[in-house]
């Protein structure tokens, strides 16, 4: 592609992905944002929950200053705690609910423009029971987040039988939950990830098609699944260019093309499409986000 990716799209960079010692909310989180302020191949950049108030304060200025469009990840809420948005225990699900209603109130409070999660794991037996329990939570997210303004909220399509084992899930019923969803708010949508299609046995068409309609928000990234012996099996999402990985330069391509195809990436409101990259064991979390960065300048000029 000739024109600059920017003119189709936000390139963000999942700050608590690329600096894993801050997931939990706590860490170098002012000190590895500013890092990421200071990159300008970076216009949106993707934080999550920062315990401390003082902290939040510091950062809120950082990214004011910045410029960059600021998205608020709620998955660590949920995966660091065990919690499931999806609970068919009520108790458990409202305690779920609880702290994405906290992570509302904080997206908002750092400037966001939306706030992502995931679904949880379900049982094959109770799987309709904890679909509705899934939808009634959403329905009390959407509405939370519409009481005070305009935050968009998106639900992170995430592997349902290999890792994470989230409900939400195989294409279809992502197609059916968004509907269900988007019949009654109009600040809902979906967030796709090129790193889960492997995990979901899905090419992006087969993955991205259907939802077309409903897709907010997108990831890059890659992931290991060919064999559960090798390292960073699963959903870790490991650099570019991984051993056994799935998901390179070649791959990144054809996802971004499917993206432009169904105007999903376009020039009128350019959508972020963030970096979900890791460092496995000791990699230097600045080489990681580097060797991402090399892989979209070549996947973008090969578009």
């Amino acid at each position: 592609m000739v024109e600059s990716m920017y003119k189709y799209m936000k390139v963000g960079l999942i700050h608590f992905m690329a600096y894993p010692s801050t997931m939990k909310g706590e860490g170098p989180i002012r000190e590895t944002i500013r890092s990421i302020a200071k990159d300008d191949y970076f216009n949106a950049i993707e934080i999550t929950w920062i315990k401390d108030p003082q902290t939040r304060k510091e950062v809120k200025a950082l990214l004011d200053t910045s410029h960059m469009t600021v998205a608020y990840g709620a998955q660590p809420r949920l995966l660091t705690t065990g919690l499931n948005i999806n609970d068919i225990n009520e108790e458990g699900r409202l305690k779920a609910v609880a702290t994405l209603k906290e992570g509302i109130d904080e997206a908002y409070e750092m400037g966001a423009a939306g706030m992502a999660f995931l679904s949880g794991k379900y049982d094959e037996n109770t799987k309709e029971e904890a679909y509705q329990a899934l939808v009634k939570s959403t329905r009390e997210l959407c509405s939370y987040a519409k009481e005070k303004g305009n935050l968009r909220i998106a639900l992170e399509v995430f592997d349902y039988d290999i890792d994470k084992k989230s409900i939400i899930g195989p294409v279809q019923l992502a197609k059916r939950y968004a509907e269900e969803i988007t019949a009654e708010f109009d600040n809902f949508g979906l967030l796709v990830d090129l790193s889960h299609l492997p995990l979901l046995r899905e090419t992006a068409e087969e993955s991205i098609l259907p939802i077309r309609d409903y897709i907010v928000h997108a990831h890059m990234g890659n992931c290991v699944v060919k064999d559960p012996s090798l390292p960073a099996y699963g959903d870790a999402h490991p650099r570019f260019g991984f051993p056994g990985g799935e998901n390179d330069v070649d791959e990144l391509v054809e996802y971004l093309r499917v993206l432009m195809d169904i105007g999903f990436l376009n020039t009128k409101n350019p959508p972020i499409v963030s970096f979900e990259v890791k460092p496995f064991g000791d990699e230097d979390p600045e080489i990681v986000i580097a060797n991402a960065k090399r892989t979209l300048n070549e996947a973008w000029a090969k578009l």
